[in-house]
């Protein structure tokens, strides 16, 4: 992959990040800040932009959207490479929905 492809890779993962953020935003703004780990304000200026301005923010060869996943823990659980193997898959991801919940909790 060369620069030119990275740069439209990012462009399109931008585009598409906005655009769900301003939809689940504008659906319910209490999940939103929940599901995409943003503050209020921020929450309050995507939901807001026009078509014209989320194009031209997309249009950043900087990636707007982060992993918030940086526990090793979390990532363990969300991949069932626990050293607990648990069989089912569904008492490990909301083991790891519920970690993630405290550290949104934390943040505010």
């Amino acid at each position: 992959m060369n620069d030119e492809q990275l740069n439209q890779e990012i462009r399109d993962a931008n585009l598409t990040y906005l655009m769900l953020a301003q939809n689940v935003i504008r659906r319910d703004k209490a999940e939103a800040l929940f599901r995409l780990g943003i503050s209020e304000e921020s929450a309050e200026m995507i939901a807001t932009l026009s078509p014209a301005q989320i194009l031209k923010i997309a249009a950043s060869p900087m990636l707007l959207c982060r992993f918030r996943v940086d526990d090793d823990i979390v990532w363990s659980l969300l991949t069932n490479h626990t050293p607990a193997k648990v069989d089912n898959d569904a008492t490990t991801k909301l083991h790891a929905s519920i970690l993630m919940a405290g550290r949104f909790a934390e943040a505010l």
